[in-house]
């Protein structure tokens, strides 16, 4: 891990007004990916900290990992993983002996916590966590909707490295009639009309031991784009949970109802978070938890193969029950064959799978499909919903043998 005073002086010296140099060159040497959706055109842009990743806006950064990246392994590297923020107005310096995080509100005593008194607390512990941005995958729904049209790469998974929420919690004293927690980070709104981005959980969701407040990231610090100093981990849930660059974390004697949570980042209230293409839902809650996911990483959409044995690669990962099992299919879902799971590293990581198969000359279809260990199984067919969350269908990629 880089010694923090080398760090704070990188960052202080650097900051973050290093990416106008670091875009252009960057940008041209690398050039352009075209997704496979309409308007699907991304320049690869290298910002510091970060190899080149796809980037759907420049401020806020929002930055996709390649899908290539994700047939390396379970674990996202740190200088690959994906990049979202809400407001432009993000953070361009930052002290570590000078940050803070303040617990607040209907506490017994409020505190103000430096970084050594928050890696002193107790319970000290790792997790590996997938983190996925809600509308990852929003650029495929059909019809499209407004947001990012992302592809496959917004999601990634690392081993995180802090103590759990609760500990700081329990530092300040929880008063009786707490409801909520509400999580707010060090990024804000350009125009005082716009609304900050703050999240909320339950109490007893924020007290579970394994929601974290990390400050490391695949054994070394939180890279800056993903929440230098200190980020909220929220293991199984939506990124959007995922608070960077958290400072303030407010107790709640009534439920939070803030735009992020009463207005943005909703779900249809159904079993599917769906509803006819089209049409909005009757009635939505909070997004939540994952839903199961698998895909392919070895083989790309289009790919030319040689004919014969062909060892395939993937992920799988749930919202936290873990994986049962991976089915593939080489014939469009009509035969099913079971792949064979790799390390686990926990019910909340990427489970790796691998198949070997023969594939005769000519043209295949290949799908995938997982079953989580809660019973819970990809549907055949992409579900709707207005904001282009949550998307779980059977992916497929097309290859041709020969």
């Amino acid at each position: 891990m880089m010694d923090p005073l080398d760090r704070r002086a990188l960052l202080l010296r650097g900051g973050l007004g290093a990416f106008a140099a670091a875009v252009q060159p960057l940008r041209a040497l690398a050039g352009d990916v075209e997704l496979p959706f309409g308007n699907g055109q991304r320049p690869l842009v290298a910002y510091p900290g970060k190899r080149p990743l796809l980037q759907t806006t420049a401020r806020p950064p929002q930055l996709e990992t390649p899908f290539s990246v994700f047939d390396e392994g379970a674990i996202t590297p740190n200088d690959a993983f994906f990049v979202r923020y809400h407001l432009a107005d993000i953070p361009l310096e930052i002290d570590p002996d000078a940050f803070r995080l303040e617990i607040k509100g209907h506490v017994e005593r409020p505190v103000s916590l430096s970084l050594a008194e928050i890696k002193a607390l107790p319970g000290q512990t790792e997790i590996v966590a997938v983190n996925q941005c809600s509308g990852n995958s929003r650029g495929f729904f059909e019809p499209r909707m407004a947001g990012g049209q992302l592809a496959n790469g917004a999601m990634g998974c690392a081993r995180w490295t802090g103590v759990p929420l609760k500990s700081a919690l329990d530092r300040a004293g929880v008063k009786a009639g707490a409801v909520q927690v509400a999580l707010d980070g060090m990024d804000g709104p350009v125009l005082p009309e716009t609304p900050d981005f703050v999240k909320a959980l339950s109490l007893d969701h924020a007290r579970d031991g394994q929601v974290m407040l990390a400050w490391g990231m695949n054994g070394e610090d939180l890279p800056w784009l993903n929440g230098y100093p200190l980020r909220l981990v929220v293991p199984g849930y939506y990124g959007t949970y995922w608070v960077k660059h958290l400072n303030a974390v407010t107790v709640l004697d009534a439920p939070f109802d803030g735009f992020f949570m009463k207005t943005a980042y909703r779900i249809p209230d159904n079993a599917c978070a769906c509803t006819e293409p089209g049409k909005a839902a009757t009635a939505t809650v909070p997004i939540n938890r994952l839903n199961v996911r698998s895909f392919l990483t070895s083989l790309t959409d289009g790919a030319r193969v040689a004919a014969g044995s062909v060892r395939l690669r993937g992920i799988a990962f749930d919202g936290g029950s873990g994986i049962r099992t991976v089915a593939v299919s080489a014939d469009d879902g009509r035969t099913w064959m079971e792949a064979a799971l790799g390390q686990d590293l926990g019910a909340y990581a990427f489970r790796t799978w691998s198949l070997g198969i023969d594939l005769a000359p000519g043209a295949h279809v290949i799908r995938v499909r997982a079953t989580a260990n809660d019973g819970s199984v990809q549907p055949m067919e992409p579900r709707w919903n207005q904001s282009g969350y949550m998307r779980n269908g059977v992916e497929t990629t097309r290859v041709r043998a020969a």
